[in-house]
């Protein structure tokens, strides 16, 4: 099999009134992909429930034992972005578990690319924090999982519209870890300045693209072909982990990028592409993405991108 969906559903309890990161979201991925006939027959599991161990990872066990807490209280904010539901604790696990899952899948054999179609998102929980929606690092937890697995050299790619700082953090003086971020500058959270290269023992290995308001789809892929590409080549990753955020499409409500479906069609081909050079696979990690229908679009144009022959 070369490519496999992992997901357990919306997660309706984890939601807050008017909050866009929704259970909508998901919802919006699997119907759309459902009435696509190519799409609707990629095999789909669903996760398990991922353990504190494994969020131990990255994590703090102040942080874990704090998001544990909080739901048990009947939930609360962690800032003013980051909501915290009576159901939030275990869909950060369950979307953890999907994240692992799909790790799995490709480290066994029994896929080449597989997709995490989950939530909450990751990318901006630091070690001891949740924040920008994120409770706990899904991408982070994944890469040490896969070196756990034995890929011990993990390339992360975070097309997310945002800036992955949290993923930037844990990873920052880590050179088994390369971290590469294209995203919309200045915007939240106001980190990822193209002088930010990583620590002492990891100089080099984190590789930020700002890109101002206004960027369009083919220069975006201009500078991911000039800058983050090259990087993830040289380095000769043992697994491609992305940090899948689609809110960089040009009907997002919460960024002034101007990409399309297609391309998010051009990354994965790309990735594709790479890991094919490479011989190893990629696991994809869903982050952002609010506006419904560009979102169900433009995950379907990326998984017709990772295997174009299979399914069309």
């Amino acid at each position: 099999m070369s490519l496999l969906l992992v997901s357990g559903g919306p997660e309706p309890e984890h939601a807050a009134a008017g909050h866009p990161e929704r259970p909508d979201r998901v919802a919006a991925i699997l119907e759309h992909l459902a009435g696509q006939p190519d799409l609707a027959r990629i095999p789909r599991v669903e996760p398990g429930e991922a353990d504190g161990a494994a969020v131990e990872l990255v994590h703090t066990p102040a942080h874990a034992a704090a998001v544990r807490a909080m739901a048990q209280r009947g939930g609360a904010w962690f800032d003013g972005d980051t909501f915290c539901a009576p159901g939030s604790h275990a869909a950060a696990l369950r979307s953890v578990g999907a994240a692992l899952r799909a790790v799995d899948a490709v480290c066994d054999g029994e896929a080449t690319h597989a997709f995490s179609i989950s939530r909450p998102p990751g990318h901006h929980a630091t070690a001891a924090r949740a924040m920008g929606f994120c409770i706990f690092n899904n991408v982070a937890i994944a890469a040490r999982h896969a070196q756990g697995r034995g890929r011990g050299r993990i390339a992360i790619v975070d097309i997310d519209v945002h800036h992955g700082n949290g993923t930037e953090e844990i990873f920052w003086d880590d050179a088994s870890v390369l971290y590469t971020s294209l995203h919309e500058w200045p915007l939240y959270p106001g980190t990822g300045d193209a002088g930010a290269r990583g620590g002492p023992a990891a100089a080099g290995l984190t590789i930020n693209v700002p890109l101002p308001s206004g960027t369009t789809g083919d220069v975006w892929l201009e500078r991911l072909d000039a800058e983050v590409l090259p990087a993830v080549t040289a380095f000769r990753p043992d697994l491609v982990l992305v940090s899948a955020g689609f809110d960089g499409h040009v009907d997002d409500p919460l960024a002034t990028l101007r990409l399309t479906a297609a391309t998010y069609a051009g990354v994965a081909e790309r990735l594709r592409a790479l890991c094919r050079e490479a011989g190893t696979g990629s696991v994809w990690v869903l982050e952002g993405g609010y506006d419904l229908q560009a979102l169900g679009e433009s995950v379907a144009a990326a998984l017709r991108g990772l295997e174009p022959n299979e399914w069309l």
